[in-house]
């Protein structure tokens, strides 16, 4: 690792995050036209960022940075993979890792794995649907379209605020922070679907100033605490997403990992860490549940 590299690591958990994060989120709130101007224009340069595909592509006649850089696509931009069975990627973005739950554990980079109780808020019977089975991560650049999607269409069951750190996310970070997506603050939504249980897990970064999905808005709580909230309940009117519907958002970007039970999916051959990804791409192919007698979607472990 080289001397920049280390200095970088090491800042990571000297930096008071959380007060860096509000403050980035005040500045991406700015609406002093010469300002928000400025930084949006400078980040567009920076970034390259493709406005050709915005539904507003004058990257001035946003209100405010965060709307920008939550920008729409215009309609067509992002074509769903019409194969049948596809599963399709949430984000535009890159493959971080993908492939096999072992052992409770995802692999993160480098000898580094993170667990799945953990990442999931630390509650062993919501994890247990994904022991074993199938996970994605797609990590968002700056310079990527910043709305998260349904990979399958998916009934609510559960949303999960799970506190924590925020430090950066990128190569070197993952490299580096052990267990870094089980430690950084995350949103996991939990999903009954065709292929049985699906957890999106929206993890938060540094500078990252919120995330919001699209049924409850701004998920970041005051009070940094665990919180839980059941969609199944007889007192909630279901909340169903179909194939490609927006799930939610970053306010300044970071990663979005994908869970499913055992044999539910096969990814893509062609696809492996660092490979791009854009939203509605195929990521890979759902497969035949392996159990007719257990119900698809019930969230629980087929019986023996």
């Amino acid at each position: 690792m080289s001397m920049k590299d280390r200095l970088f690591i090491v800042s990571q958990y000297l930096l008071p995050h959380h007060l860096l994060s509000r403050l980035a989120g005040c500045v991406a709130e700015c609406r002093v036209r010469w300002f928000k101007n400025a930084f949006t224009q400078w980040f567009v340069r920076r970034y390259q960022v493709d406005m050709s595909e915005a539904q507003v592509e004058d990257p001035t006649a946003y209100e405010h940075f965060n709307a920008f850089f939550t920008r729409a696509l215009k309609d067509g931009a992002r074509p769903l993979d019409p194969t049948p069975g596809a599963v399709l990627s949430p984000a535009d973005g890159g493959i971080s890792q993908l492939g096999r739950i072992e052992h409770g554990r995802i692999f993160q980079a480098k000898g580094h794995s993170f667990s799945v109780l953990e990442l999931l808020g630390g509650d062993a019977e919501r994890a247990a649907p994904f022991m074993g089975g199938d996970f994605a991560t797609v990590y968002l650049s700056p310079r990527d379209y910043h709305r998260v999607h349904m990979p399958l269409a998916g009934t609510l069951r559960e949303m999960v605020y799970v506190p924590g750190r925020i430090f950066s996310v990128n190569q070197t970070t993952a490299e580096n922070v052990p267990e870094l997506f089980a430690r950084n603050e995350r949103v996991v939504c939990l999903f009954d679907t065709e292929q049985g249980p699906m957890a999106v897990v929206l993890v938060g970064a540094m500078i990252v100033a919120s995330i919001e999905t699209v049924w409850a808005g701004l998920v970041t709580p005051p009070k940094r605490h665990l919180k839980t909230l059941r969609y199944d309940e007889a007192a909630r009117a279901p909340i169903h997403l179909r194939q490609g519907d927006e799930l939610g958002r970053f306010k300044l970007g970071s990663t979005a990992i994908v869970l499913f039970g055992p044999q539910r999916v096969r990814w893509a051959s062609g696809l492996a860490a660092n490979s791009p990804v854009r939203m509605g791409q195929a990521l890979g192919q759902a497969v035949e549940a392996q159990n007719p007698s257990n119900p698809v979607g019930d969230g629980l472990p087929a019986s023996s």
